[in-house]
């Protein structure tokens, strides 16, 4: 029997102690996007979350975690974490930054931990699922255990 991919966010989450189910689904090099990645997994594609990073007017980075349909309201957003404005980071530097790459990237287990919200629908499931750390892995894991292993906090943060 093959041996099961562990990411670092599933060690993560075994040494925290959190429960959680993995997802595993087929891709080729490329990121998939989320929408396609929650019909791949017959899930809900308001439980599935995708990881957004940006980079604030104080130059700080932030991280959003929301639905895979929905888009970040960019002020919203900005109010959220007390800054003037934040844009998107551009591809090229998700990868020195978070460790990541683009269609892999985790709320959980970053190079270094940044101010996360995930989007305040989170709190309508039990659990939701979101990027396991890898493009082709997925976990699903409460939205409260999300919150307390990364310091996030809950905002509306997508567009209407």
């Amino acid at each position: 029997m093959a041996k099961e991919i562990k990411t670092n966010v599933m060690r993560i989450l075994d040494r925290e102690k959190r429960p959680y189910q993995c997802y595993f689904y087929e891709h080729g090099d490329e990121a998939v996007d989320g929408i396609s990645v929650a019909q791949r997994l017959g899930q809900n594609p308001d439980q599935v979350f995708k990881t957004l990073v940006t980079k604030g007017a104080s130059k700080r980075y932030y991280v959003f975690v929301i639905p895979v349909a929905k888009e970040l309201d960019l002020k919203a957003a900005a109010r959220a974490v007390g800054e003037k404005s934040v844009a998107m980071l551009p591809v090229k530097e998700l990868t020195p930054l978070t460790g990541y790459v683009r269609g892999g990237c985790s709320p959980i287990g970053m190079k270094k931990q940044f101010a996360t919200v995930v989007d305040e629908s989170s709190a309508a499931f039990s659990t939701i699922i979101f990027s396991g750390g890898k493009i082709g892995v997925q976990v699903e894991l409460a939205p409260a255990d999300l919150l307390a292993l990364t310091g996030a906090k809950t905002a509306p943060v997508t567009e209407a």
